[in-house]
């Protein structure tokens, strides 16, 4: 059976399970918040809480180099106007958050890219580069055991409610929500797997499925290519909404960069 009629046939038989009425659409987190290395085996336990057998260390050590590496026509590093990288933990716990200057919501990708552009005047990286992965994985991990500190409120409400709708949507030809997988049938069996609780935590991860590292929005558009839904450019509006509700969702679990996943 192909990877696709095998993943079809999965979904299929989650469906089954589904109940037939409407999600409530409220925003909630699920109970008790678990993150989802809970959800792994003790193999992939290890290997994420292990920093010499992590492989996203890889990235992490390709940020370290960037963090200190000049670039654009100003010449300037990231340790230029942030000094030492240690000096950023805490950050990554505010984003994504409302942008000002844009009029939109910026994750930490975004503001890595902005200030590429108007700091040191280079060319910002590609979404899914080595690059911006390994500069956000060596920030997150600045932050690695603290709860997000973001704010839905003012400016970023109307992100968070279209975040939420976008959670609650079904989409593609499974007719299938973030919400049917992740806040209904968390625990449950998916083939061999058990779905996870859907959380934004880990990430930027190293999965062994894509034997490289990836952002959230990678992960958004892989379950949507499951569902045979349609696929958005990373660091699209809607996904920068959706992200901000996961962070949201993800209550008080603590940042695990660099994750690692199956």
């Amino acid at each position: 059976m192909s990877r696709f009629r095998r993943i079809r046939a999965l979904l299929a038989a989650a469906l089954a399970i589904v109940p037939a009425a409407m999600w409530a659409q409220d925003a909630v987190r699920p109970a008790p918040l678990k993150s989802g290395i809970e959800f792994t085996g003790a193999e992939v336990r290890a290997l994420q809480n292990d920093e010499f057998a992590n492989p996203g260390m890889l990235w992490v050590s390709r940020g370290s180099a960037l963090w200190d590496q000049p670039a654009g026509s100003e010449r300037r590093s990231c340790a230029t106007c942030h000094g030492a990288v240690a000096g950023m933990k805490s950050v990554a716990t505010r984003y994504p958050q409302y942008d000002a200057g844009s009029g939109g919501l910026i994750n930490l990708e975004g503001r890595i890219q902005q200030c590429r552009e108007r700091r040191q005047n280079a060319a910002p990286f590609k979404y899914e580069s080595e690059e911006l992965l390994g500069l956000t994985t060596l920030i997150r991990m600045q932050s690695q055991g603290l709860p997000p500190a973001i704010n839905v409120d003012g400016p970023a409400r109307a992100h968070f409610e279209r975040g939420r709708a976008i959670y609650y949507k079904r989409v593609g030809q499974m007719n299938l929500s973030c919400a049917n997988c992740h806040q209904d049938n968390w625990g449950k069996k998916l083939g061999p797997e058990t779905i996870s609780q859907g959380h934004g935590n880990p990430y930027p991860i190293y999965r062994l499925e894509w034997q490289t590292m990836g952002s959230l929005h990678r992960r958004f558009r892989s379950c949507l290519s499951g569902v045979r839904a349609e696929m958005l450019p990373q660091g699209s509006p809607e996904y920068l909404d959706l992200e901000l509700y996961l962070a949201w969702r993800s209550g008080d679990l603590p940042i695990e960069a660099p994750g690692v996943r199956r």
